[in-house]
């Protein structure tokens, strides 16, 4: 696999993103922090974790719908055993908005009532979305406000960048989702930020990609791939003996991807395998399970 760089712009970046949210963080209640459901370790960046020590915190787990169902339940009973509330969500559906919003509600009760207490009644919870590129920040923050929701405009003392997106009479939401880039801490790390589009593939080489994928397929959701691309699985499991690469030429005689000579298109039939699982034409799959 090539080497996974980083660009000093990108570093630049990051460093600029991690101030801002520091400045955010001071004026939210909340954080919501999106993970996709198929990588929740390796869609996390660990300096949320610090940055948003002493915050309240509510995991969202992005793109249930394209991850294993069984996985999905395993992974919400981690996050809650550590102490932070998780939520399955398809921000695409809308799926799991809902339990967000009344999740943010349990966690504000005893803040409301001493404010209330205190005569401070009407006060609006303040969140802010936090998660690495690709997990469906977008998407999420466009559902969650309805799209249409108008700004409730700069609040005093605030500088004008910052707007705030009215969510419903309960919650606003800061619209400076901040981004942060993924810690490529492992060769496993990459590998898995590059099956689901994290990683460009012009940093890593797509043909390796799709084999290890393949491969890990094979070790863990074989019939996934034998109903999709109608594979024979007595012959890949005795005469090609499950070798990856073996495999992915299969399917490429399957999907046509054929060039001078008889051979395979190696390129074309890699991005139509990564294509299909980023899609979820593969199934539910979960790559890093409990």
């Amino acid at each position: 696999m090539k080497k996974v760089l980083i660009s000093t712009g990108i570093l630049g970046h990051m460093a600029k993103t991690r101030k801002q949210i520091i400045d955010d963080l001071k004026l939210i209640d909340i954080c919501i922090e999106l993970l996709d459901a198929r990588i929740p370790i390796s869609s996390r960046n660990p300096d949320i974790a610090e940055l948003t020590k002493g915050k309240k915190k509510i995991i969202v787990l992005n793109k249930c719908d394209l991850a294993n169902e069984t996985e999905n339940k395993k992974w919400v009973s981690y996050f809650e055993n550590q102490g932070t509330p998780a939520i399955l969500a398809d921000s695409n559906s809308g799926q799991g908005i809902q339990n967000v919003l009344k999740q943010i509600e349990i966690l504000m009760q005893d803040e409301k009532k001493k404010l209330e207490e205190k005569g401070r009644i009407g006060r609006k919870t303040k969140a802010m979305v936090l998660g690495i590129p690709n997990v469906g920040k977008s998407s999420f923050i466009n559902r969650i406000s309805k799209k249409t929701s108008a700004t409730v405009g700069n609040k005093p003392g605030v500088t004008k960048q910052k707007q705030w997106i009215r969510i419903n009479d309960q919650v606003e939401l800061l619209d400076t989702p901040g981004v942060l880039w993924p810690k490529f801490e492992s060769n496993e790390v990459a590998l898995h930020l590059s099956f689901t589009g994290t990683i460009k593939e012009e940093i890593l080489d797509k043909i390796e990609i799709a084999y290890q994928l393949i491969k890990f397929l094979l070790e863990n959701y074989s019939q996934n791939l034998y109903d999709r691309y109608q594979l024979d699985k007595t012959y890949i499991e005795e005469t090609l003996n499950q070798d990856a690469y073996q495999v992915m030429l299969e399917i490429g005689k399957k999907r046509g991807c054929i060039i001078s000579g008889g051979n395979i298109d190696e390129e074309k039939v890699s991005r139509i395998i990564l294509d299909e699982f980023k899609n979820g034409k593969l199934g539910r799959i979960t790559i890093e399970k409990r």
